[in-house]
């Protein structure tokens, strides 16, 4: 535990978790493909737990009133915090959990799993109790489960990491060291990412044209290795082009919207050396890859005049 991350008085704790970005491999992932995920800091989840006799209270921007009476929507949030008070053997009462985020929801950058990790995190620390990662991936996945169906589990890894994760399903976790610097900008569209109806039409395309599925889904599983290598050696050209073919094969797929491309064609009209949707799809948020600090700002700027919703400027590099 980081001591930003253990904030206590008398009868109070704090927990927190960052968000995360998919950089390489949406969708081909659950087929088997690699991913690679980035901790995405600049933008977090604070939860906040504090005494308050009668049933466990959340505040939240989506919820405040009893924990038990929470919407269908936040039901793995409420089995998250019920876990782990079993597991801390304290008792599901007297409790309130406030919660303060910036990470938008629907946008496929780990909110619902940077809830749950953040709110782990704070019942542990009010407790006075250390937690594991693999604790924290173990409750996390509660609260996954309800909001996604069959979590890959990729969300909770990398929220919980401090470097990109390497990802294959049944496999063991890796990371990935970037050598040198890479300006990234993220941009928001303004719709919310329909990951269900994206999934939906990828399992419908396998259906009625599985050659070309499955060719799309071979590609993006290459591109995601030589994405790996890029990083590695620092070639940001190499890797702004492989972001463009990757996205080029996810709009095969079915998985991008005209939200999506149109925020994606004007990043590389401004200069991005690569641009491509970052997460389930239909929706949602992109990825676009800048030149260099100061180009990464101006496209920041004109990402925001052209009607972004928001954007997140980031650098990347080997933290170790």
């Amino acid at each position: 535990m980081s001591a930003e991350e253990v904030v206590m008085t008398e009868k109070t704790a704090v927990g927190e978790a960052h968000s995360k970005l998919i950089l390489v491999g949406e969708h081909a992932v659950v087929h088997g493909k690699p991913a690679i995920a980035l901790p995405f800091p600049l933008i977090k989840v604070a939860s906040t737990v504090s005494d308050d006799e009668g049933a466990v209270y959340l505040e939240s921007d989506l919820y405040k009133g009893p924990l038990e009476e929470a919407p269908q929507t936040l039901a793995g949030v409420v089995h998250t915090v019920k876990k782990t008070c079993r597991m801390l053997d304290m008792p599901f009462r007297d409790l309130k959990i406030q919660i303060d985020s910036t990470i938008p929801p629907g946008k496929g950058l780990g909110s619902s799993a940077s809830v749950a990790i953040a709110i782990v995190k704070s019942l542990f620390n009010y407790q006075n109790k250390p937690y594991t990662t693999e604790v924290l991936l173990e409750l996390a996945n509660i609260s996954e489960t309800y909001a996604h169906g069959a979590p890959s589990g990729i969300d909770s890894l990398t929220i919980t990491s401090s470097s990109p994760v390497w990802f294959e399903k049944d496999k063991a976790i890796d990371y990935v060291k970037p050598n040198g610097e890479f300006y990234f900008v993220v941009a928001d569209t303004g719709q919310m990412a329909d990951t269900k109806s994206a999934i939906a039409t990828v399992t419908s395309l396998f259906k009625a044209t599985p050659l070309m599925m499955h060719d799309a889904i071979e590609k993006i599983g290459d591109i995601t290795h030589q994405v790996k290598s890029a990083l590695e050696k620092s070639s940001k050209q190499m890797l702004g082009r492989l972001l463009n073919e990757a996205q080029k094969e996810l709009e095969t797929i079915g998985v991008s919207d005209e939200s999506l491309n149109r925020l994606i064609q004007f990043a590389r009209e401004q200069g991005a050396l690569g641009a491509k949707l970052t997460g389930g799809g239909k929706g949602g948020c992109i990825i676009a890859l800048a030149k260099n600090v100061i180009h990464s700002k101006q496209l920041s700027e004109k990402l925001m005049e052209f009607g972004a919703q928001a954007v997140w400027p980031f650098v990347l590099k080997n933290e170790q």
